[in-house]
């Protein structure tokens, strides 16, 4: 059973509709798993709550 966890900024519920989606299909066509067994996590972080190169994303 593959476990996927996606860490990211913010997106609309298409977006990650979509890449749920096509992460699944990877894991099924690479892994010849069954798409059932594909356990996709997205976790959202707003830009205050990260940061690149020493500084907050919300500062950038």
């Amino acid at each position: 059973m593959p476990i996927v966890t996606i860490q990211q900024g913010p997106r609309n519920v298409e977006q990650k509709r979509e890449l749920v989606k096509r992460v699944t299909e990877a894991f099924v066509e690479t892994l010849e798993v069954p798409a059932e067994s594909v356990f996709v996590w997205v976790q959202e972080y707003q830009s205050e709550n990260w940061g690149v190169a020493g500084k907050l994303t919300a500062d950038r």
